[in-house]
């Protein structure tokens, strides 16, 4: 390792590992390469690597393995599952990461496993930050994300240079606080697609052009970054995957059951049906723009 925390990070000397390239890792990958960063990467399936590689990344066949090469290493996978098996597991992550190294999870995930991997990586020395992102696929590509970043918030300074290449980070809190943002997130983001669907399928009831109706509600109160990122490809059909629906029903089905936050929460309980019939309709793999479909059945379209 040359720049273990809290060794100032340098593009010609920091080495990260990158667990995670779908839609979203993929992009952040290449924006760090393209910084100067020296990646090791490790893909379950590695012919979905070759592009990354094609651009300097150098895969490894473990994420002990990319561990043991980097000073710091980012998870970005698909459920608390694949972040417990990625992290915690005898070839996981803390098995390989030397002391000083920190893990960095962006997946969606739970608070209380945040804590859990918080505390079994002080256990050996390193430290490990939870922070998932919103932005999708276009704010992953343009670097536009925003970070929700918690632990030791002077690691979280530490990341700095590495976050402000993917987006904007904002510090929120201790080690969980991040995954707690990034659920309260997907249910204002949730709200705001239902809400954008059926003003989208009334409109189009009444006769309007609806992609002029997306463009004339932008500059307006009902104007928001969901609207900006999910309005046109909802009114042109383009149900390509930013983010997938089922990862949105996993994260409102955290909401629903995390007892650090037991409240109600009648909003999302609704949503989530309606992300659910995406999913029973076959559509779980779509982006999550998709939830106007659920409405258009309802309406017989």
């Amino acid at each position: 390792m040359d720049t273990p925390y809290p060794i100032p990070l340098c593009p010609s000397k920091t080495r990260i590992g990158w667990i995670g390239i779908g839609v979203m890792g993929s992009s952040m990958v290449s924006r760090l390469l393209s910084s100067g960063y020296t990646l090791t990467i490790y893909a379950r399936t590695p012919s979905k690597a070759l592009h990354l590689q094609s651009q300097g990344a150098q895969l490894a066949p473990s994420p002990a393995a990319v561990a043991r090469t980097s000073d710091v290493v980012f998870t970005m996978v698909g459920h608390p599952s694949d972040v417990r098996s990625t992290v915690l597991s005898d070839s996981g992550i803390l098995s390989g990461l030397n002391p000083g190294g920190v893990a960095v999870d962006m997946t969606s995930s739970q608070p209380g496993l945040a804590r859990e991997i918080f505390t079994s990586a002080r256990d050996k020395d390193c430290w490990a930050v939870d922070a998932p992102v919103s932005g999708g696929d276009i704010g992953a590509r343009d670097g536009k994300l925003a970070i929700f970043a918690a632990g030791e918030r002077a690691v979280v300074e530490w990341l700095e240079p590495l976050f402000d290449v993917m987006g904007k980070a904002t510090y929120v809190g201790g080690a969980g606080k991040g995954q707690s943002c990034k659920i309260a997130n997907q249910i204002t983001v949730g709200a705001n697609l239902m809400g954008l669907a059926e003003g989208l399928i009334f409109a189009g009831r009444a006769g309007m052009n609806i992609g002029r109706f997306v463009e004339a509600i932008k500059s307006g109160a009902a104007g928001s970054m969901v609207a900006e990122l999910f309005g046109e490809r909802m009114a042109g059909r383009d149900f390509r995957a930013g983010g997938f629906a089922e990862y949105i029903v996993k994260d409102l089905g955290m909401a629903a059951n995390d007892e650090d936050a037991a409240v109600a929460l009648p909003g999302v309980a609704m949503t989530k049906q309606f992300f659910l019939g995406m999913v029973a309709n076959g559509d779980g793999k779509l982006g999550i723009q998709g939830l106007v479909t659920v409405l258009e059945r309802i309406n017989g379209n």
